[in-house]
């Protein structure tokens, strides 16, 4: 056989195990019935790919094939952590991901104890905790995925400026816009793990959705890690506590940061090494709970369009309607996202136009009272970071009902929804460098 068709050959063995209950001898006798199919073909006539084609058509698609498998061979599912084959390009071995996490862990120990040392103002740990954790696993993903030394640089130069900002403006401690970098800090960082994640293909739509899925999946592992952890944590102080207080507040200033600070990569290298396994759990939660959301934001919109906002209206059911709202962006990101592109799914999508209108009205709701409080009280650093956000995801989510509908329509493919939301990154990390940076000295870092 020539070398083209054995590169074929073996680039088909890899695709097929990728589908982790398909072992290495399965492969083998695939692979073995799959040459002998090109050699019948090759005898009748055909060119070598057109026989190696034919041969895969007629074996299987490589999707189902390892589908067959893992019906056939649960209980491999079950008895493997899926560490990362040698020639696996999505990851490295196990010894990397450990070195990585412990260096967060004890980098965030090296914060937490700058941030109690004398002259250190007390919300130091709480401004830069982000800034010693989420860099490692931008560092994490640099590494493994052998991004340009290029753009290695320019992450860490973008790292450097945010952390001097942060650490050289002169905050008030815990003060608002103290407050409002230790929120949008992690995000602005959230952005150049993505930048690391996707290699510096930050240009292209698809490396954007593959990050965007990443990130729902990453919070999925990361919950279920830190349940875990409360649980262990728990216990521990529930054993120690009779015998030795003294130890529970060892455990938690040394244990709990570290814990919760290495699970970040932990989390991220179990999104990459399972995704075989366990794959899309966040479009699974997706399809349960937007029919779910649909009906409660329906049911809000016309409550609130009834009765109003009322004066209560205050900070902190302000922060409930932005995260509702990314809630209602996130269902409709991961439903697309998991969806056959090139099937109609008319009641699906219909259940979607149905959330985001509704979510539309709502933040029409609160941009109206939010116009009303400022015209009242004047203009705070909170309540424009406020303002921006509910502008910005309001235009996100007009275009996303236009596109739906679209969609539902007829007139526009799914793809185009997919596009806009990965187009649309920008505009959010534009917003929260402007917190982090520009807000603060606007306001006098009140």
């Amino acid at each position: 056989m020539s070398d083209t068709l054995e590169k074929q050959i073996g680039e088909w063995r890899s695709a097929v195990l990728q589908g982790r209950a398909v072992a290495d001898s399965d492969a083998d006798e695939l692979e073995g019935h799959l040459r002998e199919q090109i050699a019948d073909l090759e005898a009748a006539g055909l060119t070598a790919d057109e026989a190696f084609l034919i041969a895969v058509r007629r074996l299987g698609e490589v999707n189902q094939l390892t589908a067959e498998f893992a019906r056939e061979h649960g209980e491999r599912l079950w008895k493997q952590l899926a560490i990362s084959r040698p020639d696996d390009e999505r990851g490295r071995p196990i010894v990397t991901m450990l070195a990585f996490a412990a260096l967060a862990a004890v980098l965030v120990q090296v914060a937490r104890l700058i941030g109690e040392a004398p002259g250190i103002t007390d919300s130091f740990f709480n401004r830069n905790a982000s800034l010693f954790v989420l860099p490692v696993l931008a560092g994490y993903f640099a590494v493994v995925r052998r991004m340009p030394v290029r753009w290695m640089l320019g992450l860490g130069a973008v790292v450097a400026v945010l952390a001097v900002a942060v650490n050289v403006f002169p905050f008030v401690p815990w003060g608002s816009t103290d407050l409002l970098v230790a929120i949008h800090l992690p995000v602005a960082l959230w952005f150049v793990v993505g930048a690391a994640y996707v290699a510096g293909e930050l240009r292209s739509s698809a490396p954007r959705m593959d990050f965007i899925r990443f990130t729902g999946e990453w919070v999925i592992y990361y919950a279920l890690i830190a349940l875990g952890g409360a649980v262990l944590i728990g216990l521990t102080i529930a054993i120690l506590g009779p015998i030795a207080p003294g130890a529970v507040e060892g455990v938690l200033d040394w244990v709990l940061p570290s814990g919760a600070a290495g699970a970040v990569v932990v989390a991220a290298w179990l999104v990459e090494a399972k995704k075989s396994v366990i794959e899309n759990l966040a479009p699974v939660l997706t399809a349960i709970f937007t029919p779910l959301f649909a009906i409660m934001l329906t049911v809000s919109a016309f409550a609130y369009a009834i009765f109003g906002l009322g004066r209560e209206f205050d900070r902190d059911l302000l922060m409930v309607f932005d995260l509702l709202l990314l809630v209602v962006l996130g269902l409709v990101v991961y439903g697309i996202s998991a969806r056959d592109l090139t099937r109609r799914e008319r009641l699906t999508d219909a259940i979607r136009l149905v959330a985001v209108v509704a979510a539309v009205v709502l933040d029409l709701l609160v941009l109206v009272s939010m116009f009303a409080r400022i015209g009242e009280l004047g203009f705070t650093a909170n309540r424009v970071a406020a303002l921006g956000l509910n502008i910005i995801l309001l235009v996100n989510l007009v275009v996303t009902a236009w596109l739906i509908a679209r969609l539902l329509a007829g007139r526009d493919p799914a793809a185009r929804v997919e596009r806009w939301q990965t187009g649309y990154l920008p505009v959010f990390a534009g917003w929260v460098l402007f917190v982090v940076l520009v807000l603060p000295p606007l306001f006098s870092f009140a």
